[in-house]
């Protein structure tokens, strides 16, 4: 499943991380890239030993675990490994797939957060590879974009201005994601119901197998 979440960050909280990471220290993405994505990746993130870099990983944390889409799509146990990467005019990153542990954790699902408007750089999308085909994203500032991390996906090449992301992965509750498809889709149908009928016999139905089945599931 993708999923695109509208304002992830408000535009106070989007002004201050841009107004810090434009006079940070950013370094060659190829730092953090897995042997063969080194081949592909053309970007620079934030250094990790800048002053700001840990004070702006909490603040896209507590963003995206307050926002009730992704927690209840995404069923997080931990959002593990986050960088903010700068693509400016002839950087891209091309095909490929996410390592499957980062920092001891399973990358379970990956997450791309626009920082800056479309508007400010050409090129710069978001290709994921599906079995219908290959699905492009290019998000308003405070949006992001969750997708399983076992998908082969790249980042266009940039042909003007600077895209502004944060990107970062999640290990979920629930490894498999069809079974947080289904999760997501029950809970969606019961919060409907809940909202046109109250609490019926129906929504404590839908209630319970939700329950039970990410207690079945939940590792």
């Amino acid at each position: 499943m993708i999923l695109t979440i509208d304002e992830v960050l408000t535009a106070e909280e989007l002004a201050e991380i841009r107004d810090s990471l434009a006079t940070a220290e950013f370094v060659d993405g190829k730092t953090t890239a897995g042997w063969h994505a080194k081949l592909v990746k053309n970007n620079t993130q934030l250094a990790g030993k800048a002053d700001c870099s840990a004070d702006l990983k909490e603040r896209v944390k507590s963003a995206l675990l307050r926002h009730p889409l992704f927690k209840i799509a995404i069923q997080p146990r931990s959002i593990h490994t986050l960088l903010f990467s700068r693509y400016q005019e002839g950087m891209s990153y091309g095909d490929h797939v996410d390592n499957a542990f980062m920092g001891g954790a399973r990358s379970d699902v990956s997450f791309t957060l626009f920082l800056n408007s479309p508007d400010d750089y050409e090129g710069g999308e978001l290709c994921v590879e599906l079995a219908d085909g290959v699905h492009t994203y290019k998000l308003a500032a405070g949006s992001a974009i969750a997708y399983p991390s076992s998908t082969i996906h790249r980042v266009e090449t940039v042909t003007a201005g600077t895209r502004l992301v944060a990107v970062g992965w999640v290990q979920s509750l629930v490894r498999d994601p069809q079974q947080r498809e289904l999760l997501f889709d029950l809970d969606t149908a019961r919060r409907s119901l809940f909202a046109t009928h109250g609490k019926t016999p129906e929504f404590d139905l839908i209630s319970k197998s939700h329950a039970n089945l990410l207690r079945q599931w939940a590792e």
